[in-house]
């Protein structure tokens, strides 16, 4: 069995003088990233690792996360960053197989595709937003359209 954790960046800023790649998280996005990941502990729901878009905002999620759930810094995957539907299929599929829970840390609206996608649940994504979708399958190459059951479905707002 598969488990992807998708997890939307928290609210990041909107100021001028950045680049989208450097967008930091505003202080309600810090504090959205630590009510989620405490959410996802108190769950326990744990993933053994976390992928993230090498951007400013989804990094800085992600850290949260990780010192929150007790995990190893989240490794960088560049093809998340601003990615389409098809190309966050495509870094999800080519996944390795030897981690049975995965935890991705994107954008939208790459992250609501896929969650539709996969799993054919029709969901808001507003920032820190998380979804978790299983799979009755033992490669992450084996996943298709409407495959996974969302098993869990979380916002900030919830």
């Amino acid at each position: 069995m598969k488990k992807l954790l998708l997890i939307r960046h928290a609210k990041a800023t909107h100021e001028s003088g950045y680049v989208d790649f450097e967008r930091p998280l505003t202080d309600k996005g810090f504090e959205q990233a630590e009510l989620m990941a405490t959410r996802l502990q108190a769950a326990s729901i744990q993933p053994q690792t976390l992928i993230a878009s090498p951007s400013l905002r989804t990094l800085s999620t992600a850290n949260v996360f990780s010192q929150i759930l007790g995990l190893q810094p989240a490794i960088t995957h560049k093809e998340i960053y601003d990615a389409s539907e098809n190309a966050l299929l495509k870094v999800i599929y080519e996944l390795p197989d030897n981690k049975d829970f995965i935890a991705l840390v994107g954008h939208n609206p790459g992250i609501s595709q896929v969650l539709y996608y996969l799993s054919g649940a029709i969901k808001d994504v507003p920032p820190c937003s998380t979804a978790l979708i299983e799979f009755d399958a033992d490669s992450w190459a084996e996943l298709y359209e409407g495959a996974g059951k969302l098993t869990h479905y979380d916002t900030p707002k919830s």
